[in-house]
């Protein structure tokens, strides 16, 4: 029946709610597409995450039908809203393709994307042994869904047996009243609720429930791959849980009024180098929920405001550095962002009232109240530093040593056929361009490298739209404009420069993305 009205509500999208006659894939007016509250934590860094706001907003009851909505897009960035209601699972999630959309079958394949927003309606969402994989893809929010029992073995298995999984060059995702759960550790089939690995940053998990699994999450996915970090966990639930909330490897990750209790065996496990800031959590009936776990590559952290509540704390050793039983800190963390913290002692309240799928969206006051935020279409994002001057690219050709040259590179997405290492080649036949008409593009180097002016060239017959370019190591706009040309920078001394296009009339060739010390 609900199909049915869709179709003579709809007629102009009958075909998308057609295909493969799976599930609704409706229209709706853009002034429906508000999702509530907007980004908090990292995930307000790096331009912010708007997710689809701005754009067409469809709802789907199928899987299949997420990706019909993905692929119906005019390119791989164009915003959208997808509205989901019902069980998704294998038996409803068929690949669909299209020009604007790499999907496939038994996952919700969210790969060399951009600008997408999937929310729970109605009577709820629910991922159902079936995982969200988001790969090579920027400004994505997942909110108000469950996602529960995914396998990497056994049958079925789905997206290598974690709930959501982040990996390759992702970049500003916000996942928000989610419930996260498994029905068992690795032995039992399951993997990771909340995994980041491959060059994952600026994300944010807020007011969601992560239970009953071996593994809660990881960031990193070796003690080498440091790639990843800038990570925000606040106003989440962690019950019953073995490990990893989360293991940190390399990089930053701030955690903030969360309630952890039936942690088995450890925590937050900090190592490699990470750096992990630690306010006014409450724990609970727990072991070992802060330290350096089953190594020896040290992990640090600041803490502050903490309740540690009936929690044993294992002895030291070579490779066990519990941060117990008096936990005090040994980094400091600066934190580019506002945020209002809750006390630890309101902490299991606030989070029973608000944290998980279908809670109503509520979040907390900032004084241990839960309340329903505005509806916000398109929130603003913070930036870590002022908004940069919009200057005029200076056609001159900057003197002196191309330092992209002796770089590497990487990216958010790519066309087929270009690669990210076109643009520090020094050869204007070849060129770097993103999946759809917008993406980004990063130069790096392996120790702080000083850059104080770029050019941008652009393949023979190609155009660019406006841009940004961005401190890849924090995440600070540099500079904004359009066009290519020449573009003074503040001199800044950085390890990755990153030329973000935000806007194109079509998908642009970036033939060179030159960099010099002065």
């Amino acid at each position: 029946m609900r199909r049915s009205v869709a179709r003579r509500l709809y007629a102009a999208v009958a075909t998308m709610a057609v295909a493969g006659a799976t599930g609704v894939v409706m229209a709706m007016p853009q002034a429906s597409a508000a999702v509530a509250g907007g980004a908090t934590g990292y995930a307000t860094q790096n331009g912010g995450t708007t997710g689809g706001a701005g754009g067409q907003t469809v709802k789907a009851t199928t899987g299949t039908a997420i990706h019909t909505a993905l692929c119906n897009r005019a390119s791989a960035s164009t915003p959208i809203i997808i509205q989901v209601e019902g069980t998704i699972n294998h038996g409803n999630t068929a690949k669909v393709s299209g020009d604007s959309c790499n999907t496939a079958a038994g996952v919700i394949e969210l790969k060399q994307i951009s600008n997408v927003t999937i929310v729970g309606v109605g009577s709820g969402a629910v991922f159902d042994q079936l995982g969200i994989h988001i790969r090579e893809s920027s400004n994505i929010i997942i909110q108000n869904v469950t996602v529960k029992n995914v396998k990497k073995s056994g049958s079925p298995t789905s997206n290598g047996g974690d709930a959501i999984g982040m990996e390759s060059g992702v970049r500003n995702v916000w996942v928000d009243h989610a419930s996260l759960e498994a029905s068992g550790g690795e032995s039992d089939g399951y993997d990771g609720l909340f995994d980041m690995k491959d060059d994952t940053k600026y994300v944010t998990l807020s007011y969601s429930t992560l239970r009953n699994s071996g593994r809660g999450g990881l960031i990193g996915s070796s003690e080498t791959e440091l790639s990843n970090g800038f990570v925000t966990f606040h106003h989440n639930l962690y019950e019953n849980l073995d490990s990893r909330t989360p293991l940190l490897r390399g990089g930053i990750a701030h955690i903030y009024n969360n309630y952890y209790v039936k942690l088995n065996e450890s925590g937050i496990n900090s190592r490699a180098g990470a750096k992990a800031k630690v306010d006014n959590n409450y724990f609970k009936d727990s072991k070992d929920v802060l330290g350096t776990f089953y190594t020896d590559a040290a992990g640090y952290w600041q803490v502050s405001g903490n309740t540690f509540d009936n929690i044993t704390w294992s002895a030291k050793s070579s490779e066990n550095n519990p941060a117990g039983p008096n936990p005090t800190s040994n980094t400091s963390v600066s934190i580019p962002y506002a945020y209002t913290l809750d006390d630890a002692s309101c902490v299991p309240s606030i989070v029973a009232a608000t944290a998980g799928a279908n809670k109503g969206l509520k979040v907390s006051d900032g004084s241990c109240t839960p309340t329903t935020p505005t509806q916000t279409p398109t929130p603003t994002p913070t930036d870590p530093t002022p908004d940069p001057t919009d200057p005029t690219p200076d056609p001159t050709q900057p003197s002196g040593t191309n330092l992209s040259l002796a770089g590497g590179a990487d990216g958010s997405s790519k066309a087929s056929g270009t690669s990210y290492g076109n643009v520090r080649d020094g050869s204007l036949s070849t060129y770097w361009s993103p999946a759809g008409s917008t993406g980004s593009v990063s130069v790096k180097w392996g120790t702080a490298t000083s850059v104080a002016k770029a050019n941008i060239k652009v393949a023979s017959g190609s155009t660019l739209g406006s841009w940004r370019i961005l401190n890849g190591d924090t995440g600070a706009v540099l500079a904004t404009g359009s066009g290519a040309g020449a573009v003074t920078l503040p001199k800044t001394s950085l390890k990755k420069i990153t030329l973000d296009i935000t806007s194109s009339s079509g998908t642009p060739k970036i033939a060179e993305f030159e960099t010099y010390a002065g």
